[in-house]
């Protein structure tokens, strides 16, 4: 990728991250940043860059039910592969990878970006929520 295509992807995903998580001071937390860096990196290629998946094959993830709900089952597909159950096997061809390499916080700073972005309005998701998920 040139150094100006790298420049913009840059660009759109501190955007992307700052469209409803900006601080008071303007600024986008931390959290956000490695969320939006996460699922660039691990989910738009299934999800898409605008987490509108692909019908069928992927599910989207805005206004999902699976994101927008509990946390727990959500940091637990994403990390360990188990897939809610609300979530009825079969709806989808595919299937989740599992990034066991996730820490707490990864999986925490993935979720709150998936549930404040694209639409979506849902709490944050603190480290310690995701380790009592992972702990369960």
């Amino acid at each position: 990728m040139s150094r100006g295509g790298r420049w913009k992807k840059k660009v759109l995903l501190l955007s992307l991250a700052g469209l409803t998580a900006c601080g008071p001071d303007g600024a986008v937390p931390e959290a956000q940043r490695t969320g939006a860096r996460l699922f660039d990196a691990n989910c738009t290629a299934c999800h898409q860059q605008n987490a509108q998946g692909i019908p069928g094959v992927y599910p989207s993830l805005a206004g999902s039910p699976i994101v927008l709900g509990d946390p727990k089952p959500m940091v637990r597909w994403i990390v360990k592969g188990v897939r809610p159950a609300s979530m009825p096997a079969g709806r989808f061809g595919t299937v989740m990878p599992q990034f066991a390499w996730m820490k707490d916080t990864d999986a925490a700073a993935l979720v709150t970006f998936l549930r404040s972005n694209f639409g979506n309005h849902a709490s944050p998701v603190d480290p310690a929520t995701a380790a009592q998920a992972l702990g369960e």
